[in-house]
């Protein structure tokens, strides 16, 4: 036994090939071999009245008594393998145990941002079909379903009647845990449903593990390592790093706040070596004052979801410090050497997507990167065929714009009740991630938007992130973090670009007019369109984010679409 909890190299490459490892149960085949097991590596956190910080850990063989626990509740209350449950619990760790319990017993969570509007959650739970839920507060369900009774699952159970449960006496099934087939569906992970009920995108055992893979070896695990996971745990980027740290035993935090406040006392705390958020913590950590203390020993910064812009990259990667051979250790091929530290950091923008089933692409930048605005790489090894393709799905030549298609086994089986939505996404053998891209000569990849936050203009089709980049990096004195949309133009014909800018706080007296003017000369240096008018966002409701912190671009556009009227 060793102070560390990290799994040997032996146990990590034995993952690699272990063929019925995956989503549904790699909690187990941690636990059985890594003889680190008892040894604390889950980190909580809690903070006194005076705003000190505590960490609390949670070893292997904690987390499986945990979650057997939590599985012998479910059991006695009649839920069985194939059954999807609804967990509407606050994220952090807790939805992470209910994941793993249900899993265990064949069941199915399905995973759901506990901040969902009730009338969206309602159709949410009655399109998946659960046959129960159980959320932080059942106030709200429960009166909904007096009102509708016929729509009431089979139980509504408050997430503190799990915690406080005695299961002493309680059983579990004969055969336990569950054994996965490699097609069982192990979660539902919704879309953000801005238009409608969201969509319930399948995860499954074997597909949400391929890929996954090269990380046991790859990922930095070395003792000294430590992840700040600030993902949201029910979306698909939080479960992929759980999985990973749980298999390479690698001590984690694992948090449910992706607000500055909240974050950087518990960094400073827990001092991580690695960081993986969604950019929205990003944008805040880059913002005003460095956290230098709580950032002092990161060498990486991982970052899905939504796209980071380099203006907020290049203020993180001064932080920290890297090993001279670390240089995106999980991306390069392990026998990369290995030097002295070098100052600043690496930061890895992922792009990817529970359909994914992982981060399929990853732009590297450090301090010594040229700057090369949306360029997100090469495909990663589970990538079978990535290309550029045009409407009818024949492939594009480099430099064109088209759409991202991607050929790879950790793809999602589909969406759940839902073949015709799935075979919308499928094209001549690709599936279409939602993205617009190019790729260039030497084969690395840029992201350009998501095909519906494209703007369609007179001129032609304007790509929102390049425009962003630009405000964000090069108008940095003015602009702390914007969206760029297109919204109806002059007669209705058209769409122009506006951007809607959040302003530094030294910049709070900056006109709308002033900006606009200094944002399209930057702009037109890129070489890139004009915006027709910049709307200064002075709240945080003029500037709206989605639960997991992603900017809400339908709703500006909404909101903004008679400007030109």
């Amino acid at each position: 036994m060793t102070d560390s909890p990290i799994a040997p190299l032996s146990v990590r490459e034995k993952f690699m090939t272990e063929p019925d490892l995956g989503a549904g149960n790699f909690l187990d085949y941690a636990a059985k071999d890594n003889p680190n097991r008892a040894i604390p590596m889950i980190y909580t956190h809690s903070a006194d009245h005076r705003g000190r910080v505590s960490l609390r850990g949670h070893s292997l063989l904690d987390l499986v008594a945990l979650r057997d626990r939590y599985a012998k509740w479910y059991w006695a209350n009649g839920v069985r393998d194939g059954d999807p449950v609804g967990i509407v619990v606050a994220e952090g760790l807790e939805p992470l145990i209910h994941y793993l319990a249900l899993t265990a017993l064949g069941a199915i969570p399905a995973m759901i941002n506990d901040a969902m509007r009730l009338d969206v959650l309602l159709r949410y739970l009655d399109h998946v079909g659960v046959v129960g839920v159980v959320a932080d507060d059942t106030t709200r369900l429960a009166s909904a379903y007096r009102a509708d009774p016929a729509r009431r699952p089979g139980f509504l159970a408050l997430a503190a009647e799990i915690q406080a449960f005695d299961d002493a006496g309680a059983a579990l099934p004969e055969v336990y845990p569950y054994r996965h087939a490699a097609d069982d569906v192990c979660a539902l992970i919704h879309s953000s449903g801005t238009t409608g009920t969201p969509k319930s995108t399948i995860l499954g055992h074997r597909s949400f593990w391929d890929g996954k893979q090269p990380r046991m070896t790859r990922f930095p695990a070395e003792p000294y390592d430590k992840l700040m996971s600030l993902m949201p745990h029910t979306h698909a980027g939080g479960l992929s790093y759980f999985l990973t740290a749980i298999l390479l035993g690698l001590p984690t935090v694992v948090m449910g706040d992706w607000r500055r406040s909240v974050v950087e006392p518990v960094m400073e705390a827990f001092q991580p070596t690695m960081l993986a958020s969604f950019p929205r913590t990003f944008v805040e950590l880059a913002t005003g004052e460095l956290p230098v203390r709580g950032a002092a020993r990161v060498h990486s910064w991982f970052n899905t979801g939504d796209s980071a812009h380099y203006g907020h990259i290049r203020r993180l990667v001064g932080l920290g410090e890297r090993p001279a051979g670390l240089l995106a250790a999980w991306l390069l091929p392990k026998d990369h050497p290995a030097g002295e530290a070098l100052p600043g950091s690496q930061f890895i923008d992922g792009l990817g997507s529970s359909e994914m089933g992982m981060a399929l692409f990853g732009g590297l930048t450090t301090p010594e990167t040229p700057r090369n605005d949306r360029c997100v790489g090469k495909p990663q090894e589970a990538v079978i065929k990535a290309a550029v393709l045009d409407e009818e799905g024949n492939e594009l030549p480099d430099g064109t714009v088209g759409l991202l298609g991607v050929i790879t086994p950790s793809r999602t089986p589909g969406y759940w009740k839902n073949p015709r939505l799935t075979e919308s996404f499928e094209l001549n053998g690709f599936w279409l991630t939602g993205d617009v891209a190019r790729r260039d000569a030497e084969g690395n990849f840029y992201h350009l938007d998501r095909t519906v936050d494209v703007i369609d203009t007179l001129a032609g089709p304007v790509y929102s992130l390049p425009v962003e980049e630009v405000l964000i990096a090069d108008c940095a004195d003015l602009v702390q973090d914007c969206s760029v949309v297109g919204v109806p133009g002059p007669g209705g014909r058209a769409q122009v670009p506006i951007a809607v800018v959040r302003l530094q706080a030294e910049a709070a007296s900056a006109t709308a007019e002033a900006l606009l003017e200094k944002a399209n000369k930057e702009l037109a240096t890129a070489g890139l369109a004009a915006l027709a008018a910049v709307v200064i966002a002075r709240t945080a409701e003029d500037f709206p984010l989605g639960p997991t912190g992603k900017v809400l671009k339908r709703e500006l556009r909404t909101r903004h679409a008679g400007m030109f009227r």
